[in-house]
Parts: structure tokens; C-alpha cells; sequence
């Protein structure tokens, strides 16, 4: 089940939002606001039924006021299909077998004289043929680029391969979770464990925190933050760690470093802007408050990579137990 709440939140919401949003609007453009309109169209577009009915009364109309150049021009608009309708209407006369001859004599000789040839009838204009293209390549280019994601996210877990995903899954849940009550501390609000591996290229963890009445107080998070060298999977030497607070207009936030990182001074002037700098250590506790809350970071398992880049600058695994607590003290004095 973690599983698939991590698989969630990884799925790229907005883009998904804006598919299905520009498929919305196009449909209801189409079909609502700005519909096709037939205007001046010919029996061409008419059923078969309706196809015959037209035929017979342009025969009709021939046998009244024989003139050919109206009778040709009605024969045309039924367009491909008019020789079709005229044979249907031969084999069914009606008592007006002569009058269905006649005008068939007269369109034989048109046709001879290389006149009066239906065309294909189409109603599609090339400006709209152009325009249904582009948009069935964007909507081949969106699926291909949704199932290359997906791919990626989930790896061949058909085939019964593990993914970085899968693993951090597995070691989140297998970690244990402190006992606060047992420290003599309140039990936390919410209380989350999350794990980075190396090769979950698209790590970013976010919860949501809610009362027991259900009430939103605010989110928190973790994400990566830096890379280090070249190559997939990226080398993350720095984690992001943010605290949310619906309460606070400012959102708190600490960046977890690699020991290389940490004593890099161009990796930390990169990462400075975006909160305080903390090296990692097992064991090590970090602490973000807001104006209402508290979130309690504790590193419970980590492992650096090895391989040509520095010692300790990247990391192949890291577990974090994220406690949050209301600040008792800073709701008392509001």
C-alpha cells in the first residue's frame, strides 16, 4: 500500500491536469461553444433512404421542366454515391419507369459529352486536416512521454526487477518508529518514515498534516536538493527538508548535506539561499519550527555511495523519521 501512496505522489498531477483540462475545454469548444455547422449542405450528407427520395423527386421535376442543366446539377450533388442511388431507384420504379430512363439517358450523354461526373464529396477542408494532425501528433507525443514516465517511475517491475523506489518503500516500512511517549514526550501529530536510494532519480516526498477532527494544519516534506557529478543515477549530496505551516507566512526549511558537501564552499554558496546548511550524521537530530508547529527530522540509517567520486559526497541510502508536534508554547502566548 506504500507503495502505491509513493507512486501517487510522484505522478506529475499538473501535467496530468493540464491533459485532461485541454481535453475538457476542446470538447466542450467543440461541441458547445462552437460547434461544426452544416451550411448549404448536399444530399450527399442525406441516408440512403432519404438519398432515394431526393432522386425520385428530381426525376420528377425533370419530367415537369426538362431542363438538363438542373437536372445535371442535382444529379451532382449526391455526389460518389449518385450512380448507387439511381441503380436503386431503377430497380424500384414505382409506375415511372419511363420517366427514370429518360433522365438516366440524359445524364449517359453528359457523362459521354465529359460532363457531369460526380466527385468525391468530403467535408473536411485542408486547414482542418492540417490542424487534426498537429493535434493527434501532441496527443501521441503526450502518451508516449506518459508512458516513458511511467517507465521510469516504476521500472520493469514486470519482470520482477526491484527498483530504487521498491527498496525505499521496503526499508521505510521496515524501520521502526520511535516510541516519543516512551521519552516522555506527547505522541506526535503525524508521524512518517521515508527513504532515499540511490537511483530514485525522482525523489520527493510530501504529507499532509491534519488534526483528528480532520482539520488541515499544513504539509511537510523532503525532496533532493543537489547533485553531484555527472551520469544517471544522480549522485544527491544534499536533501531538502521543508516544514509547511498554514499559520506562518514563511515556510521553514534545512538542507541535509553530505559531509563533502558540507565542507565544499561552492556547494554551499549554491545551497545557502534556500535554508540553513546541516551536515548529516547517523543518529543526528534536526529541528524546524514554524509559528504553530515543530518537525523533528532524525537520520535513521545512512550510507554513502563509493566510486570515483569523493569520500562521503553522495549518498546510496538515507532513512529520516519525520515527527510533527504543535508548538504548545508559541499557541499559549497567541
Amino acid at each position: 500500500m506504500q507503495f502505491v501512496v509513493a507512486i501517487i505522489k510522484k505522478l506529475p498531477w499538473v501535467q496530468i491536469g493540464l491533459l485532461v483540462g485541454g481535453l475538457a475545454f476542446g470538447l466542450v469548444w467543440g461541441y458547445v461553444i462552437d460547434p461544426v455547422d452544416f451550411v448549404d449542405a448536399t444530399p450527399y450528407y442525406l441516408r440512403a433512404d432519404l438519398q432515394e427520395d431526393y432522386l425520385r423527386m428530381t426525376i420528377d421535376s425533370y419530367s415537369l421542366n426538362p431542363d438538363p442543366n438542373i437536372a445535371i446539377q442535382r444529379w451532382q450533388n449526391l455526389g460518389a454515391n449518385a450512380q448507387q442511388v439511381y441503380d436503386r431507384v431503377l430497380s424500384d420504379p414505382r409506375g415511372n419507369r419511363a420517366a427514370i430512363k429518360s433522365y438516366g439517358e440524359l445524364i449517359t450523354q453528359v457523362i459521354a459529352a465529359g460532363g457531369g461526373q460526380p466527385v468525391e464529396t468530403t467535408n473536411s477542408s485542408p486547414l482542418k486536416t492540417i490542424v487534426l494532425g498537429i493535434i493527434a501528433i501532441a496527443l501521441l507525443a503526450l502518451m508516449g512521454w506518459g508512458a516513458w514516465y511511467t517507465y521510469r517511475l516504476l521500472g520493469k517491475r514486470g519482470s520482477g526487477q526491484v527498483t530504487p523506489t521498491m527498496q525505499a518503500s521496503e526499508m521505510s516500512r521496515k524501520a521502526e518508529k520511535t516510541n516519543f511517549e516512551q521519552l516522555g514526550l506527547a505522541p506526535p501529530i503525524t508521524q512518517t518514515m521515508t527513504t532515499f536510494v540511490l537511483g530514485d532519480d525522482l525523489y520527493d516526498e510530501s504529507f499532509s498534516i491534519d488534526t483528528q477532527a480532520g482539520e488541515f494544519m499544513g504539509e511537510y516534506g523532503v525532496g533532493v536538493s543537489e547533485a553531484i557529478g555527472v551520469g544517471d543515477p544522480k549522485k544527491v549530496t544534499a536533501l531538502e527538508i521543508w516544514l509547511f505551516d498554514k499559520n506562518d507566512i514563511k515556510t521553514a526549511t534545512k538542507v541535509l548535506m553530505s559531509q563533502h558537501a558540507f565542507g565544499d564552499p561552492s556547494i554551499r554558496a549554491r545551497l545557502e539561499p534556500k535554508g540553513e546548511l546541516v551536515q548529516v550524521e547517523p543518529q543526528a537530530q534536526i529541528l524546524l519550527e514554524t509559528a504553530t508547529l515543530q518537525l523533528l527530522a532524525t537520520v535513521v540509517d545512512l550510507e554513502y555511495g563509493s566510486g570515483p567520486l569523493p569520500t562521503n559526497s553522495y549518498f546510496e541510502r538515507i532513512t529520516l523519521e519525520l515527527a510533527i508536534w504543535p508548538r504548545q508554547g508559541e499557541q499559549a502566548q497567541g
